[in-house]
């Protein structure tokens, strides 16, 4: 019997996908990443940048070299030379601002957490799909090559069944930041927790019970938190994500047959390994990267969507970002966090 051997990444080169003409909606940190990843390593243009403020915007536009600058957003998305708008507005307007890009007819790529909650994420999926135009969340981490290796290895049944997930995310941040306040749906689990369960409800799907730990921090946000969650069948998953300090934020897939072990962080460009009882070990090598080496994947998907006429990508469909974000809206339930102006149906932009 042949010794097993790992599949071949059939993520195309970035460069071959066709250009689109973006518009960034929230000229922040997330922005100028993407910014970098796609001028260098694809064909994308970011052809205007638009904010509420007309001056950031003007700074943005000059340090990236875009041609346009807009002092709001209803003029970006108005913008009739744009193809596609990317959401990088703080949590709060995600949904808000998708909606303003969806009415305007433009393609969107929206920054995670797609909305605040699961209501917020089925109006998206229903306006774009009613307006037939494309719309996907931006968790660049499925787009990666090894990320799509991953797929392959659980489309084939190479772990067996899928018994346990464990999945974590810890950063420590400046006291300053954002993810302090709770006026913006601040704490980790909307910022870091996304990945994690992202990555639980995509293996394993909606879990079908949740315990939760929380702990609050000073600030008004949570520190921490922890979930445990079981599925159907029996299958379980441990999820933690925290703002005291970094962890290895590391993810292990665990089978009837065989691990998965992925080198952390496990949402970023890297390595994984599969380990089989018998001491058997195959190993992906990749060099470890940051968002540099890897959202420019996300763009050339969304651009090779576009071109073939998808309304969804197949790493990040609208139902799969919906199913995410009902988790964390119970995750929130149970430990009764709520979000200033979560109840209104569109925030002021």
């Amino acid at each position: 019997m042949a010794a097993p051997v790992l599949p071949v990444s059939r993520v195309p080169d970035s460069k071959d996908a066709p250009s689109l003409r973006w518009g960034i909606m929230g000229p922040g940190w997330i922005a100028e990443r993407f910014t970098e990843s796609v001028q260098a390593h694809s064909r994308q243009v970011i052809a205007a940048v638009g904010s509420r403020s007309l001056s950031r915007s003007k700074e943005f536009a000059e340090k990236f070299g875009v041609p346009a600058a807009y002092g709001s957003y209803h003029e970006l998305a108005s913008a009739p030379d744009i193809d596609i708008v990317y959401v990088t507005t703080p949590h709060n307007f995600h949904h808000s601002a998708a909606l303003l890009a969806l009415e305007a007819g433009k393609h969107v790529l929206i920054e995670k957490p797609i909305g605040l909650n699961a209501e917020q994420a089925r109006d998206i999926t229903a306006r774009a799909r009613s307006a037939g135009v494309f719309a996907t969340e931006a968790m660049w981490t499925f787009f990666l090559p090894k990320f799509d290796i991953i797929r392959q290895i659980l489309e084939a049944g190479t772990l067996g069944t899928i018994t346990t997930v464990v999945a974590e995310y810890g950063e420590q941040f400046n006291r300053t930041h954002r993810i302090f306040d709770p006026a913006l749906a601040g704490g980790p689990l909307l910022d870091l927790g996304t990945y994690p369960l992202a990555l639980i409800t995509e293996i394993l799907g909606a879990p079908e019970r949740m315990h939760v730990l929380g702990q609050p921090h000073e600030s008004g946000v949570h520190a921490q938190l922890s979930a445990i969650m079981g599925f159907a069948g029996g299958s379980q998953a441990v999820m933690n994500t925290q703002l005291h300090n970094f962890t290895p934020t590391a993810a292990t897939i665990v089978g009837s047959q065989a691990t998965l072990t992925i080198d952390g962080p496990f949402n970023m460009p890297g390595g994984f390994d599969v380990r089989f009882p018998d001491g058997t070990q195959l190993r992906h090598n990749e060099p470890a990267g940051g968002h540099f080496e890897g959202l420019h994947y996300e763009a050339a998907a969304v651009a090779r969507c576009i071109a073939a006429g998808r309304t969804e990508s197949l790493e990040r469909p609208l139902d799969a970002s919906v199913r995410t974000m009902e988790a964390a809206d119970e995750i929130r339930r149970l430990l009764g966090i709520t979000f200033p102006g979560e109840d209104r149906t569109k925030e002021e932009l």
